[in-house]
């Protein structure tokens, strides 16, 4: 099966922490070599974005979902 989602960063899995219904993951990831963001323009005008500025980067998820490379 092929998964839905579209934004994928490839990473490695450093700590698996199983429990009796849920498992923690943790994954090493190199950091993507650009990313995209849509905002309303007026957020945009707001924040006086241009070419150039330095900005954090804040994404909002709400699932993450680990698919093994084969």
């Amino acid at each position: 099966m092929k998964p839905g989602a579209r934004n994928k960063i490839v990473g490695t899995v450093t700590s698996v922490k199983k429990g009796d219904i849920m498992s923690l993951v943790k994954l090493s990831i190199a950091a993507p070599a650009e990313m995209s963001s849509v905002i309303t323009t007026e957020s945009a005008e707001e924040l006086e974005l241009k070419e150039g500025d330095q900005v954090e980067l804040i994404i909002k998820a709400v699932h993450v979902l680990p698919v093994k490379l084969e």
